[in-house]
């Protein structure tokens, strides 16, 4: 990311936290600049205080984009990222090829192969947002 953002003429200001009170500390901090937005990366700690990254987006009015679709169930505005279910599916031909003998180092690592948008209307409208049609018909899922 930072080696395109000055591409698209636009500043990174990377939030360094790892508690509730550092993300809040900088999430409001970033939303006293304007024309703001966050991206959430994936990752532990992130994922352990989704609820309180997805309120604070909320309460200081920034839109976000997250990694995954359960970010955007619980009210987050916009997710694009892998298909987290097309990898149980595919752990059922693992685990026969390896009760069949197979060594598990020995089978290929695979790689996500279909990303999904995932879009809550509510909270777009919520943001004072107007989607894109274009955006809407390309989205995999659309909250109303």
């Amino acid at each position: 990311m930072q080696g395109v953002a000055p591409m698209l003429r636009m500043q990174l200001s990377p939030i360094d936290a790892r508690e509730p009170v550092e993300i809040e500390r900088g999430i409001t901090a970033f939303a006293r600049e304007p024309n703001g937005g966050l991206i959430v990366p994936t990752g532990a700690w992130p994922a352990a205080y989704r609820e309180v990254i997805v309120t604070l987006a909320e309460r200081h009015r920034l839109p976000a984009v997250y990694p995954f679709r359960h970010y955007v169930t619980g009210g987050g505005l916009i997710s694009y990222g892998p298909d987290t279910t097309a990898p149980f599916r595919s752990a059922a031909g693992y685990i026969d090829r390896i009760l069949k003998g197979e060594k598990p180092a020995d089978l290929p690592v695979q790689y996500p192969t279909r990303y999904e948008i995932v879009l809550n209307l509510k909270t777009a409208k919520a943001l004072g947002l107007t989607v894109p049609e274009t955006l809407l018909a390309t989205a995999d899922e659309v909250i109303q």
